[in-house]
């Protein structure tokens, strides 16, 4: 496992990889930013004081603003986490094959290409569920605000376990039929849970939450194919 992550930090020195990671940042910021617009597009003009039965306090152009700023901030505490699983989705295949070639190329040659429908599929599927387990833990989020650390400690483990379970899908979704993907699921469920928190800690660091996808989604990858080549004597070992 520790050797899976040490490989993946290696790999955010692959120009492939880095073109993967600059292109998944560029969805992410497109998608917080269409979030900012739409919020500002449906607080311009809005009267809210009129919706609680306060008189009228209808907000100007700066207000909507500062207000639509402050909604997407505040919904990426739950849907920062979504959206990097969803969008990690869409590049797992270019991920998984720029790992693949350049450390087994056996397994490249079994791959199977997940595919955009089901690859979007199982990104929405993901990103469900993990804003599904952050409602759950909202009112946990909010005791926990008196202790000052407690809300981040409960972000890294509701979502490490998510991400983990999420990772380790995507890596092993390209290769081998279900009963053998699910065996191997099962049996490195563990490993999966560590990068998941490991990239659960990276996303509430600056800047180190904009590496923390592609390096876990690597990591994960590197799990799956020093392990799952080698559960099983009837399978060859795809490392080079």
């Amino acid at each position: 496992m520790f050797r899976s992550i040490a490989l993946a930090f290696a790999d955010l020195a692959d120009t492939k990889v880095l073109w993967i990671l600059l292109e998944a940042l560029a969805v992410g910021l497109f998608i917080f930013a269409a979030l900012a617009g739409l919020a500002l597009w449906l607080l311009s003009g809005s009267d809210p004081c009129t919706g609680v039965g306060m008189g009228s306090c209808p907000l100007d152009p700066i207000s909507s603003g500062i207000t639509a700023v402050l909604l997407v901030l505040l919904a990426g505490w739950f849907l920062f986490p979504a959206v990097v699983i969803a969008v990690m989705t869409t590049f797992t295949d270019r991920i998984a094959r720029a790992v693949e070639e350049r450390h087994y190329p056996i397994a490249v040659r079994k791959a199977r290409p997940i595919g955009v429908v089901a690859g979007a599929a199982m990104g929405l599927r993901s990103a469900a569920r993990i804003i599904f387990f952050n409602l759950l833990a909202l009112p946990f989020y909010i005791l926990l605000l008196a202790t000052g650390v407690g809300p981040f400690i409960l972000f890294v483990i509701v979502n490490g376990i998510a991400f983990g379970r999420d990772l380790g899908d995507m890596a092993a979704a390209r290769h081998g039929d279900r009963a053998s993907r699910r065996s191997w699921l099962k049996a490195t469920r563990g490993e999966q849970h560590f990068i998941g928190l490991l990239v659960s800690a990276l996303l509430l660091v600056p800047f180190a939450n904009l590496l923390a996808p592609v390096l876990g989604t690597a990591a994960a990858i590197h799990l799956f194919n020093r392990s799952y080549w080698t559960t099983d004597g009837t399978r060859e070992v795809a490392a080079s």
